[in-house]
């Protein structure tokens, strides 16, 4: 079986990691300073704050940019639920806007739709899905005309560009997860951006208890420290992020040239002035047809997934808040048909071939 996503651990990752067992100091410390400095540098912020995961990343960042309880905050309802999640951790209330339904993305239009009718919208969480960046022009304009607070969540669009300019730059804080499967990992981790400097120090107190000094706690923190450990395993995998990139660049525009006749699938749309880094690269099958050509993959041998089968705001917990469905009727649509594929930087030539002839020959 072609699995969907093979972590790539090499013999820098083991020095690394040797050479921090070796050091004895496992907790955060310099090679988690040297990963916050690399990692803003390669995603063009000022700042960076290493925490436990992508989770706790976003958590961190609704904090940093004042989301308290009774707050609203508006985002997408077609992500990992870790995104709504975060918002309720505040004590805040997710407001769901609907998806564009070429790119997977919060729709620009439907946002506008939202922050007329919602009042007093505290922030905006937007998502660069499957490692494709928003359409920024169109959301930054929003953000000046109704002045919130703007989080990108860019778990899934390390290295991903919009006009040149990478993500995670362009918000108030952006939050980014190095999970096992994203195109650069730490096995868990996540970091935050942020250009400002007044909330790097707030979030630098969020994520250790609160602390401010050695034994002075003068706010409500929490223990979302990343490990020298974890932090060793990122500053290798950061210095090859370029070229894996390239590598699932290049798979893609593979799978897009090979599936460009077919009518029974619909390759991933990237606007012109983006990059997308394909952290998944996500086919539409129609609703009826998904579970049949899932069944025909696996039965020979290429691996799939689907990430999103239900919209946030209709799974069980969000149906007790009171959520109802048809509020966002392209992001269900979009959960009925999605299917991803592998295209991540392990996959050989042949690997990529034998999905390709399989792919085609479904109809026959």
């Amino acid at each position: 079986m072609i699995p969907i996503a093979y972590p790539v651990i090499e013999k820098e990752e083991k020095l690394l990691v040797e050479e921090v067992l070796n050091s004895r100091m496992l907790a955060s410390g310099k090679y988690v300073e040297t990963f916050e400095r690399d990692f803003a540098k390669y995603s063009g912020a000022k700042f960076a704050i290493a925490t436990t995961n992508g989770t706790t990343a976003l958590h961190a960042a609704l904090l940093m940019c004042g989301v308290k309880r009774g707050d609203k905050v508006v985002t997408t309802p077609f992500s990992f639920i870790a995104t709504s999640n975060s918002i309720l951790f505040c004590g805040a209330k997710p407001v769901f806007a609907d998806i564009d339904p070429q790119t997977f993305n919060i729709s620009a239009e439907s946002l506008e739709k939202v922050l007329k009718k919602e009042k007093n919208v505290k922030a905006v969480i937007i998502v660069h899905l499957y490692g494709l960046t928003c359409d920024m022009d169109a959301i930054l304009k929003l953000k000046k005309k109704y002045k919130f607070k703007l989080i990108e969540d860019a778990c899934q669009a390390h290295g991903a560009q919009y006009k040149g300019k990478k993500a995670g730059s362009f918000g108030d804080a952006a939050a980014f997860s190095f999970y096992a499967t994203k195109n650069m990992m730490t096995g868990e981790g996540g970091i935050v951006l942020t250009n400002d400097a007044k909330a790097d120090k707030y979030a630098r107190q969020i994520i250790n208890h609160g602390r401010d000094g050695h034994s002075t706690f003068t706010v409500l923190g929490y223990n979302y420290r990343l490990t020298n450990l974890a932090a060793a395993i990122g500053i290798a995998q950061l210095g090859k992020l370029e070229k894996w990139i390239l590598k699932r660049t290049e798979n893609a525009q593979k799978y897009n040239n090979a599936f460009k006749e077919l009518d029974f699938i619909k390759t991933p749309f990237v606007p012109e002035n983006s990059r997308h880094v394909f952290h998944q690269y996500t086919v539409r099958v129609k609703a009826g047809e998904r579970n049949k050509f899932m069944n025909y993959l696996k039965e020979n041998g290429v691996g799939c997934g689907i990430y999103y089968d239900t919209v946030l705001y209709r799974q069980p917990y969000y149906k007790k808040l009171g959520y109802k469905a048809g509020l966002c009727p392209q992001a269900e649509k979009a959960a009925k048909e999605a299917v991803s594929l592998p295209v991540h930087p392990s996959l050989s030539d042949s690997d990529t071939d034998k999905i390709i002839k399989v792919i085609k020959g479904y109809k026959k």
